[in-house]
């Protein structure tokens, strides 16, 4: 398997010449997969202190989707996939395990490109990741990546819900019915606070190896429209999730990437008392991400 830096060089050399938006563009088939292996103590203390996960316990919630980074830039540096690699934004993620995994398991690893759909910023690609231990799925998540580019005219393309194609799937548009917006709901009470420094992306990125040009530097992140540099979106609710009062019992897990952290930044946590949603807002209330939860039952 390419090493993950090749995969990254392939990445920022075949990006410009790929153009998002292509009305024929179609996603690569079957899978990716990584052998059984344990997982690395070192680098898993590292992705610990940066997130604020205990030192002992359970493998913590996000990590085989870092542990499945190398196989996602294969993937999606590869000639086949759609979308340039470089500027991708991650919107939403979830997660579910379905049981605690030990840090002393060996991970099978597996990814594929589920789903291609227009998005009101441009492209969004649906990745899933799964993880087995003797061929059990023990976890698994899906993901979308947003490549933004200029939409055609409503009258050429018109945005709506598609039509889900699985791995092999057309990007296709069918209009979607109108729907009364719901009502605002109550802030959720605060409940700790914390300042981002302003390398965060570059030491995350060190640790998890997303090393995207707009978590990286303010010079590399206004190429892709950005003012500074932004915080991963999976670093957040890796953190959120950390200061969670009983991450082992979640089940599973939705977060939406709602606006950028720009970097350097001051952001609250906020949760409900019984731990199934949480955000994380800005000091002028700009809300960055927020997710749900669902339990064990007691």
């Amino acid at each position: 398997m390419p090493s993950l830096s090749t995969s990254l060089a392939r990445g920022a050399l075949t990006s410009p010449f790929k153009r998002a938006g292509r009305p024929d563009a179609t996603l690569p088939p079957g899978r990716l997969t990584r052998p059984a292996a344990p997982v690395a103590p070192g680098p898993l203390a590292a992705y610990g202190r940066i997130c604020g996960f205990p030192e002992s316990g359970a493998l913590p919630l996000t990590y085989p989707h870092v542990l499945a980074f190398p196989l996602a830039m294969r993937l999606m540096t590869g000639r086949a996939f759609p979308l340039p690699v470089l500027g991708l934004v991650h919107t939403w993620i979830e997660i579910t395990p379905h049981r605690v995994t030990g840090p002393g398991e060996p991970l099978e690893l597996s990814i594929y490109a589920q789903e291609l759909r227009p998005h009101r910023r441009g492209t969004e690609v649906t990745m899933t990741t799964e993880a087995r231990v003797g061929g059990e799925l023990v976890w698994e998540s899906r993901s979308g990546y947003l490549s933004r580019h200029r939409r055609a005219t409503p009258g050429n393309a018109p945005e709506g819900r598609t039509i889900p194609g699985g791995a092999r799937g057309r990007a296709t548009a069918a209009p979607g019915p109108a729907t009364a917006a719901p009502p605002a709901a109550e802030a959720l009470p605060a409940r700790a606070e914390w300042r981002l420094p302003g390398d965060l992306g570059r030491r995350y990125g060190a640790v998890s190896g997303d090393r995207n040009p707009i978590h990286l530097h303010p010079l590399t992140a206004r190429l892709f429209g950005f003012p500074r540099a932004i915080a991963h979106g999976m670093w957040t609710v890796a953190r959120c999730l950390a200061e969670a009062d009983d991450p082992a019992g979640i089940r599973s897990v939705r977060a939406e990437f709602k606006a950028p952290v720009l970097l350097p930044a001051t952001v609250t946590y906020a949760a409900d008392a019984a731990g199934t949603a949480f955000e994380l807002r800005g000091p002028d209330g700009r809300v960055h991400l927020v997710g749900s939860v669902i339990r064990e039952a007691p």
